[in-house]
């Protein structure tokens, strides 16, 4: 099942956190384990330590919807960077980071048990059985919170942020599961930044049009930091901002980010080009006074955690006033008291 975006948290329904991880069925039958993706996409070699777990704490035999997520308890946020990292195909590599940044299950939705097939029952009988199959479960298996509460699940919507969670999940206590059917709610907390624009990427069709624009914001350092890019746009704006970008196209020599004329084609690393390493970083650098409005999420430690959305220039701002002083941090709340 998939999730569509609404404003608001809507009344009488199931409420549970958004994990921000890669979304997985697990089929357990007596000693065979598969985990698939949203995609169907196999995933049992790259997680080890879930193919494990499961053995010891699935039925014998179950089909269990959930998350896999990587949980750094010492900086207390969901590690999406790492979690991206162990699709890698080298099977060596593939068990040394099993080890290093191991990965937990997040349980919520059961699909079969034993012989039966449960899809047709409706959530709240699903919840229940999936709470029965899994009350002895110990990590890296975890059922996901859940309340019937608005008002808690308003709070969870605060609060959670601040582990790095991705604001929440409502089902319909009556839904069946529709597999690929957007049939669930997610909400999910939308801000906005004032960033520096400080240079721009061609898009793929050809060097006539943007492809993203990279966004900056000064730290308490007075340092330009790489925070993001706008990348969503429609090819009539993406080649319109390409010629009213031009008289900004500046050199290496004097960009706060110069640095990077000592990288191979100019590169600004991202946890998006370490996760796709054939993608092409080479950027135009625009001396850094034109001031953006963009539309995003949340943070991932000092960058964007997905792509911004161009909202509007802002000639009324000067590119030094856009610090990292102006986001709204989340109230900080404890990972650990998630992951029960």
């Amino acid at each position: 099942m998939l999730a569509k975006p609404v404003p608001d948290i809507p009344p009488g329904q199931l409420y549970e956190p958004k994990w921000d991880g890669f979304r997985s069925i697990i089929f357990r039958d007596g000693e065979e384990v598969e985990i698939g993706s949203r995609n169907e996409r196999p995933m049992t070699r790259y997680f080890p330590e879930i193919v494990e777990a499961v053995l010891a704490n699935f039925p014998p035999r179950a089909v269990i919807d959930g998350e896999i997520i990587i949980a750094d308890m010492e900086r207390n946020r969901l590690d999406f960077e790492a979690l991206q990292l162990r699709l890698h195909p080298a099977a060596s590599r593939v068990k040394l980071l099993a080890g290093k940044t191991p990965a937990s299950f997040i349980a919520f939705d059961l699909l079969a048990l034993g012989d039966a097939d449960l899809t047709e029952e409706p959530l709240a009988q699903r919840r229940q059985a999936l709470e029965t199959a899994l009350a002895g479960a110990q990590p890296p298996i975890h059922l996901t919170p859940v309340t019937t509460d608005v008002d808690t699940a308003k709070d969870w919507f605060e609060r959670f942020e601040g582990a790095g969670l991705d604001g929440l999940i409502a089902k319909p206590l009556d839904l069946t599961y529709q597999p690929d059917k957007r049939v669930m709610s997610k909400i999910k907390h939308e801000r906005t930044a004032d960033c520096v624009v400080a240079g721009y990427r061609v898009h793929k069709s050809g060097e006539d049009a943007i492809g993203s624009l990279l966004l900056g914001l000064y730290g308490v350092d007075g340092k330009l930091a790489s925070v993001g890019v706008v990348g969503a746009l429609p090819m009539a704006m993406r080649r319109a901002l390409f010629t009213e970008l031009q008289p900004l196209v500046t050199t290496f020599d004097r960009h706060p980010w110069n640095w990077a004329a000592e990288s191979p084609a100019h590169e600004v690393r991202s946890a998006a080009s370490r996760w796709n390493p054939t993608k092409d970083l080479t950027f135009v650098p625009l001396r850094p006074e034109r001031v953006l409005e963009v539309r995003y999420d949340y943070m991932e430690g000092n960058r964007f955690r997905h792509t911004a959305q161009f909202v509007r220039w802002r000639p009324d701002r000067t590119p030094e006033s856009c610090t990292f002083d102006q986001l709204e941090r989340p109230v900080t709340f404890k990972l650990a008291d998630v992951l029960r």
